[in-house]
C-alpha cells in the first residue's frame, strides 16, 4: 500500500447499469489496494448491481436520458442535470478529490462537469467500440481518455488524450480466466448459457426455446442449459423448456456469471462491452446478437471485435429466427474443434491487466501528469 496517496480521495461516476458499475467496480478495488480512499456518485438504478460496491460512501445524484425532442421532455431533463449539476459541485467542494473518473451513461455528466469546472483532473472510460453520447459530450474537456478497445470511433482531434486500457473486470472474472476450457467430447453434455442482460432478455426468451425445440433428440439429450429470463416471462420460458423435456436452470439475474461462463462451452447473448469482455478474457466463443434499434450501433461494433479474430459469431436480430438459431447451434454443438479454436482466438484480444492499466492512467492524471 503507498503511504503517499493513503489519504487521496478518488471520485468514481458510473450509471446504474451493471454494464457502467462493474468495471467501476474493479477500479474501485484496485485503487484501494494502492491506497486510495473511494467514493461513487450514481443514480437510483445502482441499487441492483451497486450494494457491494467497495467505496466508502455512495452518492446518488440526480440525471436523465433525453427521451423525445417535445419541449416538456427536453425541460424535464435539463432540469433534472441541473439538479445534479448543483449536488456535483457541492461534493466537489466537500471531497476535494485527487480526480474524478467517469464510466458512462448520463449520470456521469453532473459530476464530471462539476470537476472540469472546479480544475479537478478528470478521466473518462469508454466501454464500448463506439463513444456513448454522454461520454462524447464531454470527450473535449476531460484530462485523459482510456478506452476498452484498441479502436474506438469517438469525435475527432481526441486522439493525444487517448490511452487504450481496456475494460476493467471484477476480480471473479479474473478467477474465472484461469479455468480451462471444459471438455468436449462428441456425444457428451455441453453447455449452453445465455444472457440477456437489463437490455434485450426478452428476445432469447422469444427464439432460444423454439430454436432448441428444433434440435434433434440426440443434441436436446446432450444440453446443460442456463438462462437469463425477465421475471415476467420466467413462467411461460420455464413451461416451454418442461414441454420439450430440457432441463433448464433459469434466472433473472446470476451473481456467479463469470464462473457459469467459464463452465459453458457457448454463450449466446448481447454484445455489450461487460459482455464482449469477459468472453475475451475468459476466452470463451459467443454467439452474439448485438441490440438492434441503437442509434450509434455500438453493440454491432463491439461483436465485430471477437469476430474479426475469429473468437465469435454475429447475427443481426431480424435474421435470427428460431429456425437459422437452431442450425447455428446444432452446426457448432457437432464442431468441437470449432467451438475449441474460437475459444483460443476470444482469449488471444482480452486484457487481463485493464484495471491496473486504468489505475496508472488515472494515477497519472491525480498527479498532474
Amino acid at each position: 500500500m503507498r503511504s503517499d496517496t493513503s489519504a487521496k480521495t478518488i471520485l468514481l461516476s458510473a450509471g446504474g447499469t451493471g454494464g457502467h458499475l462493474f468495471p467501476a467496480e474493479s477500479l474501485a478495488a484496485e485503487l484501494i489496494r494502492r491506497g486510495y480512499v473511494v467514493e461513487l456518485a450514481t443514480d437510483e438504478r445502482a441499487d441492483k448491481y451497486g450494494r457491494r460496491f467497495p467505496a466508502r460512501a455512495i452518492h446518488i445524484i440526480a440525471s436523465a436520458t433525453l427521451k423525445g425532442r417535445s419541449p416538456s421532455a427536453i425541460l424535464a431533463t435539463g432540469a433534472a442535470l441541473a439538479r445534479g449539476f448543483v449536488q456535483s459541485w457541492r461534493l466537489m467542494h466537500r471531497l476535494k478529490p485527487a480526480v474524478v473518473v467517469g464510466f458512462g451513461g448520463y449520470p456521469t455528466v453532473p459530476p464530471l462537469s462539476a470537476a472540469v469546472l472546479a480544475h479537478v483532473p478528470t478521466v473518462l472510460h469508454e466501454q464500448n467500440a463506439v463513444m456513448g453520447r454522454a461520454n462524447a459530450r464531454l470527450a473535449r474537456r476531460v484530462t485523459r481518455i482510456a478506452t476498452s478497445f484498441a479502436e474506438v470511433r469517438m469525435p475527432a482531434g481526441l486522439a493525444g488524450k487517448v490511452d487504450f486500457t481496456g475494460n476493467p473486470v471484477r476480480d471473479m472474472v479474473i478467477e474465472a480466466a484461469a479455468l480451462p476450457y471444459p471438455d468436449l467430447e462428441a456425444d457428451g453434455p455441453f453447455n449452453l448459457i445465455v444472457t440477456g442482460g437489463s437490455q434485450g432478455a426478452r428476445y432469447f426468451s422469444d427464439a432460444v426455446p423454439p430454436a432448441i425445440a428444433l434440435l434433434d433428440a440426440d443434441l436436446r439429450a446432450r444440453l446443460r442449459l442456463t438462462q437469463q429470463v425477465r421475471p415476467e416471462d420466467m413462467d411461460r420460458v420455464k413451461a416451454a423448456y418442461a414441454a420439450i423435456d430440457v432441463a433448464a436452470e433459469l434466472s433473472s439475474f446470476f451473481v456467479d456469471l463469470p464462473a457459469r461462463i467459464a463452465a459453458s462451452h457457448l454463450v449466446i447473448g448481447r454484445a455489450g462491452a461487460s459482455t464482449v469482455t469477459e468472453l475475451a478474457i475468459i476466452g470463451r466463443p459467443g454467439l452474439l446478437v448485438p441490440l438492434p434499434g441503437a442509434l450509434d450501433q455500438d453493440q454491432a461494433a463491439n461483436a465485430r471485435v471477437l469476430e474479426t479474430v475469429g473468437g465469435g459469431w454475429s447475427h443481426a436480430q431480424k435474421d435470427l429466427t428460431p429456425e437459422v438459431l437452431a442450425a447455428e447451434i446444432s452446426r457448432l454443438m457437432r464442431a468441437p474443434q470449432m467451438l475449441i479454436a474460437a475459444a483460443v482466438a476470444a482469449r488471444s484480444v482480452g486484457r487481463p491487466d485493464a484495471v491496473a492499466r486504468l489505475a496508472d492512467v488515472v494515477e497519472r492524471a491525480a498527479k498532474g501528469g
